[in-house]
Protein backbone atom coordinates (compact mmCIF):
# COMPACT_ATOMS: atom_id res chain seq x y z
CA UNK A 1 0.00 0.00 0.00
CA UNK A 2 1.39 3.28 -1.02
CA UNK A 3 -0.33 6.52 0.15
CA UNK A 4 -0.16 8.57 -3.10
CA UNK A 5 -1.83 12.48 -2.10
CA UNK A 6 -3.53 13.63 1.10
CA UNK A 7 -6.39 16.24 0.82
CA UNK A 8 -8.38 18.71 2.89
CA UNK A 9 -12.08 18.09 3.51
CA UNK A 10 -13.46 21.16 4.94
CA UNK A 11 -17.33 19.97 5.95
CA UNK A 12 -17.34 18.09 7.82
CA UNK A 13 -14.24 18.50 8.99
CA UNK A 14 -11.52 15.61 7.70
CA UNK A 15 -8.55 14.24 5.61
CA UNK A 16 -9.03 12.18 2.33
CA UNK A 17 -6.35 9.51 1.72
CA UNK A 18 -5.63 8.78 -1.82
CA UNK A 19 -3.71 5.45 -1.63
CA UNK A 20 -2.72 3.21 -4.22
CA UNK A 21 -2.97 -1.33 -3.21
CA UNK A 22 -2.16 -3.72 -5.77
CA UNK A 23 -1.93 -1.30 -8.48
CA UNK A 24 -5.99 0.49 -7.69
CA UNK A 25 -6.43 3.97 -6.80
CA UNK A 26 -8.49 3.56 -3.39
CA UNK A 27 -9.59 6.38 -0.94
CA UNK A 28 -9.93 6.52 2.82
CA UNK A 29 -11.37 8.99 4.53
CA UNK A 30 -10.16 10.87 8.31
CA UNK A 31 -12.98 12.15 10.43
CA UNK A 32 -11.75 15.46 12.52
CA UNK A 33 -15.15 15.90 13.68
CA UNK A 34 -13.77 16.89 17.70
CA UNK A 35 -11.77 19.05 16.00
CA UNK A 36 -11.82 22.58 17.19
CA UNK A 37 -9.97 25.91 17.60
CA UNK A 38 -8.49 24.94 20.72
CA UNK A 39 -7.70 21.24 20.18
CA UNK A 40 -3.78 20.04 20.41
CA UNK A 41 -2.89 20.02 16.67
CA UNK A 42 0.59 17.96 17.70
CA UNK A 43 -1.37 15.61 19.86
CA UNK A 44 -3.86 15.04 17.24
CA UNK A 45 -1.36 14.42 14.68
CA UNK A 46 -0.01 12.17 17.11
CA UNK A 47 -2.70 10.14 17.50
CA UNK A 48 -3.83 9.68 13.92
CA UNK A 49 -0.13 8.09 13.19
CA UNK A 50 -0.54 5.66 15.89
CA UNK A 51 -3.94 4.38 14.12
CA UNK A 52 -3.17 5.07 10.82
CA UNK A 53 -0.40 3.56 9.06
CA UNK A 54 -0.08 4.72 5.69
CA UNK A 55 1.07 8.07 7.61
CA UNK A 56 4.53 8.14 8.15
CA UNK A 57 6.79 10.24 10.20
CA UNK A 58 7.63 11.71 6.78
CA UNK A 59 4.13 12.98 6.53
CA UNK A 60 3.08 14.42 9.70
CA UNK A 61 4.02 17.41 8.58
CA UNK A 62 1.86 17.93 5.95
CA UNK A 63 -0.75 16.37 8.08
CA UNK A 64 -0.37 19.12 10.43
CA UNK A 65 -0.53 21.81 8.12
CA UNK A 66 -3.42 20.71 6.57
CA UNK A 67 -5.33 20.66 10.55
CA UNK A 68 -4.31 23.63 10.94
CA UNK A 69 -5.87 24.95 7.94
CA UNK A 70 -8.36 23.11 9.15
CA UNK A 71 -8.83 25.09 12.71
CA UNK A 72 -8.46 28.43 11.26
CA UNK A 73 -11.17 28.15 9.00
CA UNK A 74 -13.21 26.69 12.03
CA UNK A 75 -11.79 30.18 13.80
CA UNK A 76 -13.55 31.99 10.92
CA UNK A 77 -16.51 32.09 13.09
CA UNK A 78 -18.40 34.31 10.07
CA UNK A 79 -20.22 37.36 11.23
CA UNK A 80 -21.30 37.32 7.47
CA UNK A 81 -24.49 39.87 7.13
CA UNK A 82 -26.44 38.83 3.80
CA UNK A 83 -27.75 41.04 1.74
CA UNK A 84 -30.17 40.55 -0.95
CA UNK A 85 -28.64 39.97 -4.53
CA UNK A 86 -31.50 39.29 -6.58
CA UNK A 87 -35.30 38.89 -6.75
CA UNK A 88 -36.26 36.35 -9.64
CA UNK A 89 -39.63 35.87 -10.67
CA UNK A 90 -38.78 32.25 -11.93
CA UNK A 91 -42.12 30.60 -13.04
CA UNK A 92 -45.61 32.25 -14.06
CA UNK A 93 -47.58 29.55 -11.70
CA UNK A 94 -46.43 28.59 -7.78
CA UNK A 95 -43.24 27.28 -7.26
CA UNK A 96 -42.70 23.87 -5.24
CA UNK A 97 -39.13 23.61 -4.58
CA UNK A 98 -35.80 25.05 -5.19
CA UNK A 99 -32.34 23.51 -4.54
CA UNK A 100 -28.53 24.96 -4.97
CA UNK A 101 -26.02 22.71 -6.71
CA UNK A 102 -22.53 22.41 -4.39
CA UNK A 103 -20.82 25.89 -5.46
CA UNK A 104 -24.05 27.49 -5.24
CA UNK A 105 -23.39 28.91 -8.83
CA UNK A 106 -25.96 27.33 -9.93
CA UNK A 107 -30.11 26.45 -8.78
CA UNK A 108 -33.03 24.75 -9.86
CA UNK A 109 -36.83 25.83 -9.21
CA UNK A 110 -39.61 23.07 -9.67
CA UNK A 111 -43.33 24.47 -10.56
CA UNK A 112 -46.61 23.97 -10.87
CA UNK A 113 -45.95 25.47 -14.65
CA UNK A 114 -44.95 21.21 -15.68
CA UNK A 115 -40.92 23.14 -15.85
CA UNK A 116 -38.26 22.32 -13.88
CA UNK A 117 -35.76 25.33 -14.70
CA UNK A 118 -31.64 25.99 -14.01
CA UNK A 119 -30.86 29.25 -13.31
CA UNK A 120 -27.16 30.79 -13.56
CA UNK A 121 -26.95 32.47 -9.36
CA UNK A 122 -24.29 35.39 -10.11
CA UNK A 123 -26.70 36.86 -13.36
CA UNK A 124 -29.85 35.40 -12.41
CA UNK A 125 -30.04 34.27 -16.05
CA UNK A 126 -32.01 31.38 -16.86
CA UNK A 127 -29.66 28.67 -18.27
CA UNK A 128 -32.25 26.12 -19.37
CA UNK A 129 -36.17 25.31 -19.26
CA UNK A 130 -36.41 21.65 -18.47
CA UNK A 131 -39.64 21.19 -20.58
CA UNK A 132 -41.48 17.28 -20.63
CA UNK A 133 -43.48 16.39 -17.90
CA UNK A 134 -47.09 16.27 -17.89
CA UNK A 135 -47.72 17.34 -14.83
CA UNK A 136 -46.73 19.74 -11.51
CA UNK A 137 -43.17 19.59 -11.17
CA UNK A 138 -42.66 18.65 -7.65
CA UNK A 139 -39.34 17.19 -6.29
CA UNK A 140 -35.87 18.41 -7.44
CA UNK A 141 -32.63 17.30 -6.93
CA UNK A 142 -28.42 17.96 -8.25
CA UNK A 143 -26.58 14.96 -7.96
CA UNK A 144 -24.15 16.70 -5.46
CA UNK A 145 -21.50 16.96 -5.28
CA UNK A 146 -21.09 15.97 -8.66
CA UNK A 147 -23.81 18.93 -9.78
CA UNK A 148 -23.80 17.59 -13.31
CA UNK A 149 -27.29 16.30 -14.00
CA UNK A 150 -30.76 16.86 -11.98
CA UNK A 151 -33.53 14.79 -11.32
CA UNK A 152 -37.16 15.70 -11.00
CA UNK A 153 -39.81 14.25 -9.97
CA UNK A 154 -43.34 14.99 -11.18
CA UNK A 155 -47.73 14.37 -10.72
CA UNK A 156 -47.14 13.11 -13.90
CA UNK A 157 -45.88 9.80 -11.85
CA UNK A 158 -42.51 10.05 -13.62
CA UNK A 159 -38.65 11.15 -12.87
CA UNK A 160 -36.96 12.55 -15.43
CA UNK A 161 -32.80 12.89 -15.60
CA UNK A 162 -31.23 15.92 -17.06
CA UNK A 163 -28.39 16.96 -17.97
CA UNK A 164 -27.10 20.42 -16.61
CA UNK A 165 -24.80 21.39 -19.46
CA UNK A 166 -27.35 20.61 -22.40
CA UNK A 167 -30.42 20.39 -20.77
CA UNK A 168 -31.33 17.39 -22.46
CA UNK A 169 -33.21 14.51 -20.71
CA UNK A 170 -31.36 11.28 -20.56
CA UNK A 171 -33.87 9.24 -19.12
CA UNK A 172 -37.77 8.89 -17.81
CA UNK A 173 -38.30 6.34 -15.08
CA UNK A 174 -41.71 5.02 -15.25
CA UNK A 175 -43.31 2.23 -13.01
CA UNK A 176 -44.69 4.48 -10.12
CA UNK A 177 -48.60 4.67 -10.40
CA UNK A 178 -48.92 7.52 -8.77
CA UNK A 179 -47.49 10.75 -7.66
CA UNK A 180 -44.01 11.37 -7.25
CA UNK A 181 -43.52 13.48 -4.08
CA UNK A 182 -39.50 13.09 -3.29
CA UNK A 183 -36.36 11.99 -4.14
CA UNK A 184 -32.78 11.53 -4.27
CA UNK A 185 -29.34 10.65 -5.16
CA UNK A 186 -27.01 8.37 -3.95
CA UNK A 187 -23.46 10.43 -3.09
CA UNK A 188 -21.71 8.00 -5.82
CA UNK A 189 -24.57 9.32 -8.28
CA UNK A 190 -24.86 6.09 -9.75
CA UNK A 191 -28.58 5.51 -8.43
CA UNK A 192 -31.57 7.99 -8.32
CA UNK A 193 -34.42 6.43 -5.70
CA UNK A 194 -37.90 8.21 -5.85
CA UNK A 195 -40.56 8.06 -2.93
CA UNK A 196 -44.61 8.19 -3.95
CA UNK A 197 -48.07 8.22 -3.08
CA UNK A 198 -48.37 4.47 -4.38
CA UNK A 199 -46.91 3.87 -0.81
CA UNK A 200 -43.64 2.68 -2.78
CA UNK A 201 -40.17 3.63 -3.14
CA UNK A 202 -38.13 3.34 -6.29
CA UNK A 203 -34.26 3.17 -7.24
CA UNK A 204 -32.96 3.58 -11.29
CA UNK A 205 -30.03 2.82 -12.67
CA UNK A 206 -28.71 6.25 -14.06
CA UNK A 207 -26.56 4.93 -16.27
CA UNK A 208 -28.99 2.37 -18.20
CA UNK A 209 -32.16 4.28 -17.04
CA UNK A 210 -33.84 0.97 -15.84
CA UNK A 211 -35.33 0.65 -12.63
CA UNK A 212 -33.24 -1.91 -10.27
CA UNK A 213 -35.40 -2.63 -7.11
CA UNK A 214 -39.37 -1.24 -6.07
CA UNK A 215 -38.93 -0.99 -2.40
CA UNK A 216 -42.82 -1.73 -1.06
CA UNK A 217 -44.09 -2.23 2.68
CA UNK A 218 -45.35 1.00 3.56
CA UNK A 219 -49.51 1.76 4.04
CA UNK A 220 -49.06 4.88 3.17
CA UNK A 221 -47.37 7.98 1.30
CA UNK A 222 -43.58 8.17 0.92
CA UNK A 223 -42.50 11.59 2.15
CA UNK A 224 -39.25 11.48 3.13
CA UNK A 225 -36.42 9.42 1.28
CA UNK A 226 -32.21 9.90 1.45
CA UNK A 227 -29.65 7.64 1.23
CA UNK A 228 -26.49 7.75 4.27
CA UNK A 229 -23.06 9.16 3.88
CA UNK A 230 -21.40 5.66 2.06
CA UNK A 231 -24.84 5.55 -0.17
CA UNK A 232 -25.19 1.49 1.25
CA UNK A 233 -28.54 2.55 3.27
CA UNK A 234 -31.37 4.44 2.07
CA UNK A 235 -34.29 5.35 4.95
CA UNK A 236 -37.99 6.21 3.90
CA UNK A 237 -40.51 8.43 6.32
CA UNK A 238 -44.35 7.35 5.41
CA UNK A 239 -47.39 8.90 6.51
CA UNK A 240 -48.65 5.86 8.05
CA UNK A 241 -45.93 6.93 11.15
CA UNK A 242 -42.97 4.25 10.32
CA UNK A 243 -39.46 4.72 8.97
CA UNK A 244 -38.20 2.40 7.25
CA UNK A 245 -34.45 1.37 6.63
CA UNK A 246 -33.21 -0.70 2.99
CA UNK A 247 -29.91 -2.19 1.89
CA UNK A 248 -29.05 0.19 -1.38
CA UNK A 249 -27.77 -2.91 -3.08
CA UNK A 250 -30.24 -5.81 -2.40
CA UNK A 251 -33.08 -3.83 -1.78
CA UNK A 252 -33.11 -5.87 1.26
CA UNK A 253 -35.85 -4.17 4.34
CA UNK A 254 -33.03 -3.89 7.13
CA UNK A 255 -35.96 -2.48 9.96
CA UNK A 256 -38.48 -0.31 10.62
CA UNK A 257 -38.83 1.93 13.20
CA UNK A 258 -42.22 2.34 14.85
CA UNK A 259 -42.61 4.35 18.17
CA UNK A 260 -44.18 7.34 16.70
CA UNK A 261 -48.12 8.29 16.61
CA UNK A 262 -48.78 10.38 13.64
CA UNK A 263 -47.48 11.31 10.29
CA UNK A 264 -43.83 11.40 9.61
CA UNK A 265 -41.85 14.39 8.50
CA UNK A 266 -38.46 13.86 8.18
CA UNK A 267 -36.07 11.04 8.52
CA UNK A 268 -32.36 11.11 8.13
CA UNK A 269 -29.05 9.89 9.14
CA UNK A 270 -26.18 11.67 10.97
CA UNK A 271 -22.71 11.95 8.94
CA UNK A 272 -21.60 8.73 10.92
CA UNK A 273 -24.34 6.30 10.00
CA UNK A 274 -24.07 5.90 14.17
CA UNK A 275 -27.95 7.48 14.35
CA UNK A 276 -31.11 8.06 12.62
CA UNK A 277 -33.39 11.47 13.36
CA UNK A 278 -36.75 11.36 12.93
CA UNK A 279 -39.62 13.84 13.07
CA UNK A 280 -43.42 13.97 13.45
CA UNK A 281 -46.63 15.12 13.27
CA UNK A 282 -46.70 14.06 16.96
CA UNK A 283 -44.58 17.09 18.27
CA UNK A 284 -41.23 14.82 18.42
CA UNK A 285 -38.32 14.34 17.05
CA UNK A 286 -36.80 10.37 17.81
CA UNK A 287 -32.91 9.52 17.80
CA UNK A 288 -32.08 5.81 17.08
CA UNK A 289 -29.30 3.32 17.33
CA UNK A 290 -28.32 3.23 13.42
CA UNK A 291 -26.91 -0.49 14.21
CA UNK A 292 -30.18 -2.38 15.98
CA UNK A 293 -32.88 0.12 15.14
CA UNK A 294 -34.13 1.09 18.92
CA UNK A 295 -34.97 4.07 19.20
CA UNK A 296 -32.42 5.47 21.70
CA UNK A 297 -34.76 8.95 22.87
CA UNK A 298 -37.88 11.24 22.47
CA UNK A 299 -36.89 14.97 21.99
CA UNK A 300 -40.00 16.57 23.76
CA UNK A 301 -40.47 20.25 23.97
CA UNK A 302 -42.67 21.28 21.35
CA UNK A 303 -46.17 22.39 21.07
CA UNK A 304 -47.21 21.78 17.66
CA UNK A 305 -46.19 19.46 14.54
CA UNK A 306 -42.11 18.87 14.05
CA UNK A 307 -42.10 20.13 10.09
CA UNK A 308 -38.37 19.58 9.34
CA UNK A 309 -35.08 18.14 11.26
CA UNK A 310 -31.50 18.22 10.85
CA UNK A 311 -28.17 17.00 12.07
CA UNK A 312 -25.22 19.64 12.21
CA UNK A 313 -22.43 18.17 9.79
CA UNK A 314 -20.38 16.51 12.84
CA UNK A 315 -23.77 15.12 14.13
CA UNK A 316 -23.15 16.61 17.98
CA UNK A 317 -26.30 18.87 17.34
CA UNK A 318 -30.21 18.59 16.29
CA UNK A 319 -32.12 21.40 15.39
CA UNK A 320 -35.95 20.76 14.97
CA UNK A 321 -38.69 23.15 13.38
CA UNK A 322 -42.27 23.31 14.15
CA UNK A 323 -45.85 24.61 13.87
CA UNK A 324 -45.80 26.23 17.06
CA UNK A 325 -43.64 29.23 15.72
CA UNK A 326 -40.33 28.14 17.29
CA UNK A 327 -37.51 25.96 16.33
CA UNK A 328 -34.67 24.34 19.09
CA UNK A 329 -31.37 22.84 19.14
CA UNK A 330 -30.74 19.65 21.08
CA UNK A 331 -27.37 17.82 21.76
CA UNK A 332 -27.20 14.87 20.77
CA UNK A 333 -24.73 13.66 23.27
CA UNK A 334 -27.46 14.97 25.86
CA UNK A 335 -30.34 14.84 24.01
CA UNK A 336 -31.90 17.62 26.23
CA UNK A 337 -32.77 20.88 24.53
CA UNK A 338 -29.53 23.46 24.26
CA UNK A 339 -31.59 26.39 23.20
CA UNK A 340 -34.84 27.76 21.95
CA UNK A 341 -35.09 29.99 19.20
CA UNK A 342 -38.12 32.11 19.41
CA UNK A 343 -39.30 35.32 17.23
CA UNK A 344 -40.77 34.00 13.99
CA UNK A 345 -44.65 34.96 14.13
CA UNK A 346 -45.80 31.86 11.98
CA UNK A 347 -45.10 28.00 11.84
CA UNK A 348 -41.08 27.41 10.98
CA UNK A 349 -41.09 24.73 8.15
CA UNK A 350 -37.62 24.58 6.95
CA UNK A 351 -34.40 24.46 9.10
CA UNK A 352 -30.70 23.65 8.00
CA UNK A 353 -27.28 24.39 9.81
CA UNK A 354 -24.71 25.92 7.46
CA UNK A 355 -21.68 23.83 6.21
CA UNK A 356 -19.49 25.43 9.49
CA UNK A 357 -22.14 24.38 12.25
CA UNK A 358 -22.23 27.68 13.73
CA UNK A 359 -25.51 29.12 11.88
CA UNK A 360 -28.90 28.37 11.01
CA UNK A 361 -31.09 28.92 9.11
CA UNK A 362 -35.32 28.92 9.46
CA UNK A 363 -37.78 29.68 6.73
CA UNK A 364 -41.29 30.40 8.03
CA UNK A 365 -44.66 31.25 7.13
CA UNK A 366 -44.11 34.38 8.28
CA UNK A 367 -42.92 35.53 5.19
CA UNK A 368 -39.28 35.42 6.79
CA UNK A 369 -35.91 33.71 7.00
CA UNK A 370 -34.05 33.99 10.12
CA UNK A 371 -30.10 32.91 11.05
CA UNK A 372 -29.40 32.77 14.21
CA UNK A 373 -26.28 31.54 16.18
CA UNK A 374 -26.36 27.70 17.01
CA UNK A 375 -24.25 28.20 20.14
CA UNK A 376 -26.95 31.00 21.46
CA UNK A 377 -29.50 30.64 19.54
CA UNK A 378 -29.36 34.04 19.35
CA UNK A 379 -31.39 35.74 16.21
CA UNK A 380 -28.52 37.57 14.00
CA UNK A 381 -30.89 38.21 10.89
CA UNK A 382 -34.23 38.13 9.61
CA UNK A 383 -34.21 37.51 5.99
CA UNK A 384 -37.36 39.82 4.89
CA UNK A 385 -38.95 40.97 1.53
CA UNK A 386 -41.34 37.88 0.68
CA UNK A 387 -45.02 38.53 0.56
CA UNK A 388 -46.28 35.37 0.97
CA UNK A 389 -44.80 32.16 2.75
CA UNK A 390 -41.75 31.28 2.94
CA UNK A 391 -41.46 27.15 2.06
CA UNK A 392 -37.69 26.19 0.99
CA UNK A 393 -34.21 28.16 2.36
CA UNK A 394 -30.78 26.82 2.16
CA UNK A 395 -27.43 27.34 2.09
CA UNK A 396 -24.61 26.82 -0.33
CA UNK A 397 -21.39 24.31 0.29
CA UNK A 398 -19.82 27.69 1.46
CA UNK A 399 -21.94 29.04 3.84
CA UNK A 400 -22.16 32.16 1.64
CA UNK A 401 -24.98 32.23 -0.24
CA UNK A 402 -28.67 31.68 0.62
CA UNK A 403 -31.60 30.87 -1.35
CA UNK A 404 -35.18 31.33 -0.29
CA UNK A 405 -38.48 30.45 -2.04
CA UNK A 406 -41.63 30.99 -1.44
CA UNK A 407 -45.41 31.32 -2.32
CA UNK A 408 -45.13 34.70 -3.73
CA UNK A 409 -43.96 33.03 -6.46
CA UNK A 410 -40.26 34.50 -6.53
CA UNK A 411 -36.73 32.82 -5.55
CA UNK A 412 -34.64 35.22 -3.65
CA UNK A 413 -30.73 34.94 -3.35
CA UNK A 414 -28.59 36.58 -0.42
CA UNK A 415 -25.13 36.54 -0.12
Amino acid sequence: MKLKSLLLRYYPPGIMLEYEKSGQLKTKSIDLLDLDPSTDVSALVEEIQKAEPLITASRSDQVKLLIQRLQNKLKQHSNHKFYLFKVLRAHILPLTNVALNKSGSCFITGSYDRTCKLWDTASGEELHTLEGHRNVVYAIAFNNPYGDKIATGSFDKTCKLWSVETGKCYHTFRGHTAEIVCLSFNPQSTLVATGSMDTTAKLWDIQSGEEVFTLTGHSAEIISLSFNTSGNRIIMGSFDHTVTVWEADTGRKVYTLIGHCAEISSALFNWDCSLILTGSMDKTCKLWDAVNGKCVATLTGHDDEILDSCFDYTGKLIATASADGTARIFSAATRKCVTTLEGHEGEVSKISFNPQGNRLLTGSSDKTARIWDAQTGQCLQVLEGHTDEIFSCAFNYKGDIIITGSKDNTCRIWR
